[in-house]
């Protein structure tokens, strides 16, 4: 196994007698897509400030790229900040290059790199428009872009798809896709769960400070049972003995009425080996006439609910 990019042991930061962060342990793989996921106020960019040093942990460890200190490697590491800014004046490539030569490329290195990246990424067209020019979404692209000209090996985005409509969200995908294609090992946060469902091969899941879930998607997803819904006037009764069935559950109505012709909605969780499609055949074998089948496993936003509950549905968060 590769030595981790990043490690946090014990790491927690109080303002007062308020804990924004709370004894976090992470490990983090070379060349892997990591999400740090939780509402607005959960602690992810308090955590990510004092990965990069900008902020120092009342306890605990913090090694990144095998150095106590993020400063010792600055060189290394690309960092997009959650509050974004440019110099407005500035036009679209110098900004890109500015950035680079400040993390040790050659100015001539710099200025390549910045319009093969915004040709690659859709902005060759405004290379010499200024800043101030750009719209919101466009100009937060550009900072993307200034954050990884010098091809660093740790990418660090906080909150990258804030603010960017759905098409420039696919281009900010698309660009970690290509990082992660590199061997560069990228770390964004979010409270948006379906940027990280495609994204990422691990996930940290965070609220009110503390860790929630720490493992990759295929192991979050497993810790709701799969679910598979039926809507019948039939007797369930021989589908409940089935032997991969966990549980049943009659779901009333959403809106408190009556369904029609007595027809009767059923949640069925079900083991993971379970085949849903031979509880289908089993219906159709025994009788029991289905107006709706519907499977489905549970979403990242399911997950976080079920592990902190009520705290989840308190904050901004989808």
């Amino acid at each position: 196994m590769s030595t981790p990019v990043l490690t946090l042991e014990n790491v927690t930061k109080r303002y007062g007698d308020f804990t924004a962060v709370d004894q976090i342990n992470l490990s983090i793989p070379q060349g892997s897509v990591y999400g740090f996921l939780g509402p607005n106020g959960a602690g992810k960019t308090t955590t990510i400030r004092m990965i990069l040093d900008i902020i120092r942990p009342d306890t605990g460890h913090i090694d990144v790229l095998g150095h106590r200190s993020a400063m010792d490697v600055r060189h290394r590491i690309g960092y997009l900040p959650e509050e974004k800014g440019l110099y407005k004046k500035m036009k679209v490539w110098a900004i890109i290059s500015y950035f680079a030569t400040l993390k040790g490329m050659s100015r001539s290195a710099a200025r390549h790199k910045a319009f093969e990246l915004l040709e690659r990424y859709g902005l060759k067209d405004f290379a010499e428009s200024s800043i101030e020019s750009l719209s919101k979404g466009m100009g937060q692209k550009v900072q993307v872009l200034a954050s990884i000209a010098h091809e660093p090996e740790l990418v660090i985005l906080d909150e990258p798809f804030s603010g960017l409509d759905p098409v420039n969200q696919e281009v900010l995908e698309q660009l970690i896709k290509d990082l992660s294609a590199n061997g560069q090992t990228v770390i964004f946060s979010t409270h948006i769960m379906q940027h990280a469902e495609r994204l990422c091969q691990r996930l940290l899941l965070i609220t009110q400070g503390r860790k929630v879930f720490d493992g990759t998607v295929s192991e979050a997803h497993a810790i709701i049972p799969r679910r598979v819904v039926l809507e019948t006037r039939g007797d369930i009764h021989s589908v409940r003995q089935l032997d991969g069935v966990l549980s049943v559950q009659e779901q009333p109505p959403e809106d408190g009425s009556t369904r029609a012709n007595g027809i009767r909605q059923w949640e069925l969780y079900v083991k993971e080996q379970a085949d849903p499609q031979q509880i289908l055949q089993h219906c159709f074998e025994n009788g029991v006439s289905l107006s709706r089948f519907d499977f489905t496993q549970a979403s990242l936003h399911d997950v976080f609910v079920h592990l902190v509950g009520k705290e989840a549905r308190e904050h901004n968060f989808r």
